[in-house]
């Protein structure tokens, strides 16, 4: 699967008997989405976070870097993203697997990756 971070336009419905992505235009295609083949959940990385850092004793990396500010409190472990990997077409012929993710933080569409 070829990796993007490419921004998409989405229209959720109702998909089989589950409200997913319906179409996206990715490129100036659109593309109509046949089938939603998972869905899941990513959270941010937590473990990289200033908190956890100070909790296990290693909170030294702003010692390295002065000019990086710390984030606000919560706010790495708070990221979530919705991924959805889709089989999707753009007319007969063009089929594809396509992974759709949606950003709650700022409720924005990427296509992140594709195999056609």
């Amino acid at each position: 699967m070829r990796r993007y971070d490419d921004p998409v336009e989405v229209r959720k419905g109702m998909v089989g008997s589950q409200e997913a992505p319906e179409q996206f235009l990715w490129r100036g295609r659109l593309w109509k989405v046949r089938d939603v083949l998972a869905h899941w959940v990513e959270t941010g990385p937590w473990w990289q976070s200033s908190g956890v850092r100070a909790v296990v004793g290693t909170d030294d990396a702003f010692a390295e870097e002065p000019s990086v500010a710390p984030s606000p409190v919560g706010h790495d472990l708070l990221a979530e993203r919705e991924m959805w990997r889709v089989e999707a077409g753009a007319g007969m012929t063009s089929a594809g697997v396509f992974d759709l993710s949606f950003s709650w933080s700022d409720g924005h569409w990427q296509l992140v990756g594709c195999a056609d």
